[in-house]
């Protein structure tokens, strides 16, 4: 095959394109070939293929990628892989806002010793509560497996993880295993020298996040007045919980999340990998023409922000369509 890969998504912003790269390649591939796999089968086949390149990496950008559809909003849920529409308010609009910091997933360790970070703290949480903890891989499968809410994972955390970092030894000594056992059959190759594990914020931070993801479903289905408020308080909660507990964020997106929310946007938060990359920020309509040009002048005037490019760096959006062929007639 000969292909031509076009784009305008900024490069490194926590914005997908590296998945929407492999989403474009899976299905101009099996279209080539002629095979009829499903979208959710081939979310699936390219979030997995993903992992070649060594990022323990989820299936969420791939999923939406697929399953986006215009006009609404999916909360993605797995095992089964599954999208259901959220309806967004209409008083407002998401805009997307460049911290100008690239973040490569593949160069550091970061991403993959949180995801390690999480699997610890999964498997210390099974072995807490006398599951079997030996195959527990995901904090989801414990929650599945103990049947019990968000919230009382959030208190089955609190009483069996401490809040201070655990070392490796700490670790082995809690599950029973060697070093060497650790090594092989927990860390991925670059997380081998990582010396200090936090599981208790790992593990608060997704539950917690997990429980606004729902939180915000149920305000979009419910409607109320102050939807677009109660909407933007998630997503301060969520970015402080990004900061703090799962630790991703970085001083340009906290200084940029600042400055949108004090141009008036009624939530902002760092989105994607995070360490670099982009924010999104819920900004009443009515405000956009004032809060766009507020933080262009505010955050962008340095020269070296004001290289890039000026649609990559600041622009309002809304949900869209995902992959598909077009056929010449």
């Amino acid at each position: 095959m000969n292909c031509l890969v076009d784009g305008t998504i900024p490069p490194s912003s926590g914005l997908s394109s590296s998945s929407a790269v492999v989403c474009c390649a899976g299905l101009v591939t099996v279209t080539v070939l002629g095979v009829n796999l499903s979208k959710v089968e081939l979310a699936e086949i390219c979030a997995r293929s993903e992992r070649y390149i060594g990022t323990e990496g989820g299936g969420m950008d791939q999923s939406i990628s697929f399953l986006a559809e215009e006009g609404t909003a999916k909360l993605i849920e797995f095992s089964p892989l599954r999208a259901t529409d959220v309806k967004l308010p209409s008083g407002a609009v998401f805009v997307i806002a460049s911290s100008c910091v690239e973040m490569n997933k593949a160069a550091t360790s970061h991403f993959n010793t949180r995801v390690v970070e999480c699997r610890l703290a999964a498997k210390l949480l099974a072995k807490y509560k006398g599951l079997q903890w030996g195959k527990v891989q995901r904090l989801e499968e414990v929650q599945a497996d103990l049947g019990v809410t968000l919230e009382e994972m959030l208190l089955i955390t609190e009483d069996a993880l401490h809040p201070e970092p655990y070392s490796p030894e700490e670790v082995c000594r809690c599950l029973g295993i060697s070093l060497q056992e650790f090594r092989t059959q927990i860390l991925s190759p670059n997380t081998q020298d990582v010396l200090i594990f936090k599981l208790y914020q790992r593990a608060k931070h997704v539950f917690s996040e997990a429980a606004r993801v729902l939180q915000f479903k149920k305000v979009c289905e419910e409607a109320p007045d102050n939807t677009v408020e109660l909407l933007g308080e998630l997503m301060n909660q969520s970015h402080v919980s990004c900061r703090d507990l799962y630790e991703c964020s970085c001083p340009e997106l906290d200084q940029l999340v600042d400055i949108c929310r004090t141009f008036g946007a009624q939530g902002s938060r760092l989105t994607g990998a995070g360490w670099g990359g982009c924010t999104v920020s819920l900004v009443p309509t009515d405000k956009l023409p004032s809060f766009l040009a507020n933080v262009r002048e505010a955050y962008y005037q340095r020269s070296d922000r004001s290289l890039v490019p000026e649609n990559q760096r600041l622009f309002a959006t809304k949900p869209g369509g995902g992959a598909l062929v077009f056929l010449e007639a």
